[in-house]
């Protein structure tokens, strides 16, 4: 009898257990979600600050896999619960492709910049296709297309020890995002407004022209920016590339960008464009990762770590922590991308 008493407090212990795991267990379990990244956006991802916020407040891990912001939208998107390109043209494309999608949400920002050495940023200066005003370096993209179309010599703007004509690297634009929103850039800049299709005949044999002249073209905005800093100012005088990518690097590098910071120059291009992060909800699992990333202590570390301009610190006063000189406040001189059809044409001239 006591040997059947013990066994049946047991058995109600394991029932106790059992019900008190799934009352209270279940709310404690984290739900992972899996989807496409642009590489930019790893460093956020992998930050532990960020995985235990999202872990430990929104009962959420993110697995995902690195893709190009077109690629990921227009190929198959089974098993995947959300897409989180780095443009609003890719929505657009998704939209095209797809159908609508669930829940969408743009999470982050960062303006498209060039980078350059301090010698190339004089130059420019004094040739008058940039201007400095409170210590922050513009460029004047029209007429540095001019130039890059005219087959201005580096040397012609006093740059003697450079090879070659005066270009823009950027990364290959029919795969990379960084390089795709530079091609908008120029569209626009060649048509004097916001590229549509009534202006394209006219503009695509000068777009096409401009690219071909670049050769070889990385495929990654990361790999592009990290031979821009290993290669020195011979191989790559001038670069397109985020706004958030050195001041990510200034943080997660400070031994390294305290030696090379006084070489390195940001310029902001007059007009620039966004770009601008917005997550795709794929299915209902998904959406949660809007609430999670969209946390304002999420956000602030996106700005503070990863030189991410968010909704909540879009202009931002607390730049000097970067110990980044020359970042803009605000960006206030920003022309819109042109529409997906558009950079479809854009993105087929140049393949």
């Amino acid at each position: 009898m006591k040997t059947k008493l013990i066994g049946l407090g047991i058995l109600a212990v394991v029932i106790l257990a059992a019900v008190a795991y799934a009352v209270f267990g279940a709310g404690q379990r984290v739900t992972e979600i899996h989807g496409y990244v642009g590489g930019e956006k790893v460093g956020l991802l992998e930050d532990e600050e960020v995985a235990d916020i999202l872990r430990d407040r929104y009962r959420l891990s993110i697995d995902y896999a690195k893709a190009g912001s077109i690629d990921m939208v227009t190929e198959d998107t089974s098993g995947q619960d959300f897409l989180f390109p780095s443009n609003q043209t890719a929505l657009e494309l998704y939209e095209q492709t797809h159908g609508s999608p669930v829940k969408s949400e743009i999470i982050l920002n960062t303006p498209i910049v060039l980078y350059t050495r301090s010698a190339v940023a004089e130059a420019l200066l004094n040739a008058g296709l940039a201007s400095q005003t409170d210590g922050i370096y513009y460029v004047d993209m029209a007429a540095l297309a001019g130039e890059i179309e005219s087959g201005t010599s580096w040397a012609d703007i006093g740059l003697p020890q450079l090879y070659g004509s005066v270009t823009v690297a950027t990364t290959d634009p029919t795969k990379s995002n960084s390089g795709n929103m530079f091609a908008g850039l120029l569209a626009n800049t060649l048509c004097g407004g916001v590229a549509d299709e009534n202006s394209l005949d006219s503009i695509l044999p000068r777009l096409r022209d401009i690219f071909q002249k670049l050769g070889y073209m990385e495929s990654s905005s990361a790999d592009l920016f990290d031979q821009f800093l290993k290669t020195g100012m011979g191989a790559k005088p001038l670069i397109a590339g985020y706004e958030s990518q050195l001041l990510e690097f200034a943080v997660e590098n400070p031994d390294t960008w305290e030696q090379i910071a006084g070489d390195i120059v940001i310029m902001y291009p007059t007009p620039t464009v966004w770009s601008s992060h917005v997550y795709i909800a794929l299915d209902e699992a998904g959406t949660a990762g809007i609430d999670a990333l969209l946390d304002e202590e999420v956000q602030r570390l996106a700005w503070e770590k990863h030189g991410f301009r968010t909704g909540v610190y879009d202009t931002p006063a607390d730049a000097a922590h970067f110990g980044v000189d020359g970042i803009a406040e605000e960006i206030t001189q920003v022309a819109p991308m042109p529409d997906a059809e558009t950079m479809e044409r854009i993105i087929e001239a140049l393949s």
